[in-house]
């Protein structure tokens, strides 16, 4: 494809990183020319220096041959995304999609004024990260979620902790007694490198495990993890941005106990009247004895999104040590996400992983119906509708030759999830998840051409 990129920020920049990974041909739009020299150093692109929102500056990236226009400026920006995303459609491109910064754009009222305008679509990257900390603290059992089809499969994520009963086991030992598999262990992140397990697989103390489930495997999944579930009631929000908000409105009439604590006066002043029924504190994010007279010892979670990447991590360890069973932190520098997972970090949620994994699915054909990168994995899980006559469909799973590199995890047919075996056979019209590494995206993507 022929994508074009408006904006060299940060997710501009890790957009045209991941996308000419895929070798897909990508222009980047910048008017700075340090951001430009910048995002040129690390990817396989063509750079033009120029307002996004510049007709003459669209028509020498050649907007008309583009296949997909993403207006990607930081989130100060948006109004800027939005004549840019409109301009690039008006002048060619088969698709456009913006970033935006404003809750209401997303009312279903006001869509058909974007789409009138030639956009295809918005996306606010700290409203979907805000929803995903919400289920995950309703969820507290995972360090991370994905529903499939109305939750008729869901994957979970979760770290083995000291007491799990897999230990040192193999992965045949354990699913070869089921009758009916109810869950399949689809990945594993073990010191930074990522597995694809098969049955002689062992698992070990710390593993990553993901793990697709059945609603009626969820619970015996989650309890291989050596980790008691337990209900949230008490959670407290350090930092107080336009997601800490997000997060706090979904959750403060279903918590008890909900504590924000952020370090500018004024801000607080707005907090406070936004959200009633949630203890809006001001004070310094880095002080750790605040944190514990706020009584930090006696939360059920700890969700870190004061906007610094290192403040976030620290406070999330002193949480850990202070007894808070479940920490989120939000880290926008990627190189910080190993180190905070090896730390004890629960959860880490980055705004722009969140954003490729949407925008991603305007890249695949038409047959992924959604696509995520998970952290802590150098894979991509893919639902695929299935056409009639692909490549998957021509016999039982084990028999057609998929890709030792990939695995399916589950198949979604009518109503029903259904966990994958080698025995399975795929039918048109089926929805398949798929996990992936990069070696295999290329042959996987033809099973379901």
């Amino acid at each position: 494809m022929k994508i074009i990129i408006g904006g060299a920020g940060e997710v501009g920049s890790l957009l045209a990183e991941l996308l000419s990974n895929e070798r897909h041909q990508i222009t980047v739009v910048e008017h700075d020319g340090e951001r430009l020299r910048q995002v040129a150093g690390i990817a396989d692109i063509i750079t033009v220096e120029g307002l996004t929102t510049s007709i003459e500056t669209l028509h020498r990236a050649h907007v008309e041959r583009c296949d997909l226009y993403i207006a990607v400026s930081p989130a100060q920006e948006q109004d800027m995304n939005i004549v840019s995303a409109a301009l690039a459609k008006r002048l060619g491109a088969k698709k456009a999609i913006a970033r935006i910064n404003n809750g209401e754009y997303l009312r279903e009222e006001n869509q058909a004024l974007f789409s009138d305008m030639g956009i295809d679509y918005l996306f606010y990257p700290e409203k979907i990260a805000a929803r995903e900390i919400a289920d995950l603290l309703r969820q507290a059992y995972t360090d991370e979620i994905m529903d499939f089809s109305g939750e008729k499969l869901q994957l979970v994520v979760y770290k083995l902790e000291k007491g799990s009963p897999v230990i040192d086991r193999r992965l045949s030992d354990i699913t070869g007694t089921m009758q009916a598999l109810r869950y399949r262990v689809m990945a594993i992140s073990r010191r930074g490198e990522t597995i694809i397990p098969r049955g002689d697989c062992e698992f070990r103390l710390h593993d990553l495990v993901y793990v697709i489930t059945e609603r009626q495997g969820l619970d015996e999944a989650v309890s291989h993890s050596g980790r008691k579930d337990f209900d949230v009631h008490n959670v407290m929000i350090l930092g107080g941005s336009r997601m800490a908000e997000m997060i706090a409105g979904k959750l403060e009439r279903k918590l008890p106990n909900l504590k924000l604590i952020e370090p500018d006066r004024q801000r607080c002043r707005e907090l406070a009247e936004l959200l009633p029924h949630t203890l809006v504190i001001n004070g310094d994010v880095h002080d750790t004895d605040l944190l514990e007279e706020e009584d930090l010892r006696r939360m059920d979670a700890f969700v870190a999104v004061s906007g610094n990447s290192a403040t976030n991590i620290l406070s999330c360890v002193v949480a850990k040590r202070l007894g808070v069973s479940k920490t989120i932190a939000e880290i926008e520098d990627m190189d910080y996400i190993k180190l905070a997972e090896s730390m004890g970090v629960n959860t880490v949620i980055n705004k722009k992983l969140i954003t490729a994994s949407r925008i991603f699915r305007f890249t695949k054909s038409h047959n992924v119906q959604s696509l995520k990168y998970l952290n802590g994995l150098d894979a991509e899980l893919m639902e695929f509708i299935v056409k009639p006559g692909s490549a998957i469909t021509k016999g039982k799973i084990r028999d057609v030759g998929f890709p030792k590199d990939a695995i399916i995890g589950g198949i979604i047919r009518g109503d029903a999830g259904i966990i994958a075996v080698g025995s399975s056979e795929i039918k048109a019209y089926d929805r398949v998840v798929v996990l992936a590494l990069p070696s295999a995206l290329p042959k996987v993507n033809r099973f379901f051409e």
